[in-house]
């Protein structure tokens, strides 16, 4: 199981490097969570920051790190869970576009290029598993936060 942490908009008198230490402080605490591996990203002029503890299952790779960013770019994800569907998913991405440059083997990836392709609720939609995520859009600086429908 991973975790993630983080925050959007820093408080009076507050920068990106005192928000980015707290973020770290956050993950830190939740270790057990994801033993494997610490990432984090931020956008200082947008004030958000994103961390998280991985857990290795689908992708061992660095690959598979996250916070992740999508293949236009566009978003950047913090997940924890598993799309059991993703395979199908990726076919379906292969089939509709004539080149997908695909970095690694994890579900985080595929719907990352899922919300590329389809939008964020057509994605979710289509999912199937056990999941959160925090998913911050940088083309319209939105945070959206979802779970799976069991969650």
């Amino acid at each position: 199981m991973c975790g993630f942490a983080g925050f959007l908009g820093f408080e009076s008198g507050m920068d990106w490097p005192r928000a980015s230490a707290i973020v770290e402080s956050m993950a830190a605490s939740i270790a057990h969570r994801g033993p494997d591996a610490t990432g984090f990203w931020h956008d200082a002029d947008a004030q958000i920051v994103l961390g998280h503890r991985r857990l290795s299952i689908l992708d061992l790779s660095e690959a598979g790190s996250q916070p992740m960013t999508s293949p236009s770019g566009r978003f950047v994800i913090a997940f924890n869970g598993e799309i059991y569907n993703h395979l199908r998913l990726r076919a379906e991405l292969e089939q509709s576009q004539s080149r997908c440059a695909w970095r690694g083997h994890s579900d985080t990836e595929t719907l990352l290029a899922c919300f590329d392709k389809w939008g964020i609720e057509a994605t979710l939609k289509r999912a199937q598993g056990m999941f959160a995520f925090a998913l911050w859009d940088r083309k319209d600086q939105v945070l959206t936060l979802a779970r799976d429908r069991v969650g």
